[in-house]
């Protein structure tokens, strides 16, 4: 083989090789990336337990936890623009629940030095009217504060048609779906109590149901129904119903037990 070729085959083979590597060097050059936007954040004070209606706000009740400022209302506590609210907000009263991890929202809320707690809880046009119960009328002491009842009247008339009968007991739901404020003066479930039985019940009614309810504690015998919580916004049954006649069966709920009443013919 002459010279001339082995020369040029030389240089050939050469220029191959550093094109090979310059060709494996940018294969691992990192591919240019795209600026990240950043998330703006705010701290904001949420409940570090679970408060309940009533409770006393403590300063261990409370912490500040970061959140995204995009969704973050303007009635949340935010630390930069209040600092001290910790010890701002502590001593005051839950006016609604809040579940662990919730903002701390000061409409939820009422200063213990202010209005009363229970004027504090009523909404607009809303009464707070209190009646005598016992564990045989008050669903034998498992009705909570927040619970939904019906209120009961219990009537026992004389048989006019029919003198020296049996007297006629009569029973009808006279307030549906009744929210409980209050067991005597306890707000709240007691520590280490699931039942509160006590003498008197405060329910939150409308000015009407506080006239209804005023008269039908001089009529008869007022007993608490409880509800299930799933049934609080189910629509009550129509007034247009049929009355029952003479000797038909009476059906009421008192208490989960079914009981029934047979009208006088």
């Amino acid at each position: 083989m002459n010279t001339a070729r082995i020369v040029v085959l030389t240089i050939a083979v050469g220029a191959g090789g550093v094109a090979a590597y310059l060709v494996s060097g940018s294969d691992n050059k990192p591919a240019p990336t795209e600026p990240v936007a950043q998330l703006q954040t705010v701290d904001v004070l949420v409940a570090k337990s679970d408060i309940g209606l009533g409770q006393t706000v403590t300063p261990d009740d409370m912490q500040w936890q970061t959140w995204p400022a995009a969704t973050a209302s303007n009635t949340f506590i935010r630390r930069n623009e209040r600092p001290d609210a910790t010890t701002q907000v502590a001593g005051s009263i839950a006016r609604a629940p809040f579940i662990a991890g919730e903002p701390i929202r000061e409409p939820k809320l009422v200063r213990a030095d202010g209005s009363g707690f229970m004027a504090a809880i009523l909404p607009t046009g809303m009464r707070a009217v209190s009646t005598e119960i016992s564990p045989e009328t008050g669903a034998g002491g498992f009705i909570l504060p927040n619970d939904r009842v019906d209120v009961l009247l219990t009537k026992r008339d004389k048989n006019a048609e029919r003198p020296g009968a049996p007297d006629v007991v009569n029973a009808e739901i006279i307030l549906p779906n009744i929210r409980v404020l209050a067991i005597d003066q306890a707000p709240k479930e007691k520590d280490g109590q699931n039942a509160v039985v006590g003498k008197t019940v405060t329910l939150e009614l409308k000015p009407e149901q506080a006239e209804t309810l005023a008269r039908a504690r001089q009529t008869g015998t007022l007993s608490l129904a409880l509800r299930s919580i799933a049934d609080v916004n189910m629509v009550e049954l129509k007034t247009d119903d049929p009355a029952p006649r003479r000797g038909e069966s009476i059906s009421v709920v008192r208490y989960g037990v079914q009981s029934s009443t047979t009208t006088q013919k």
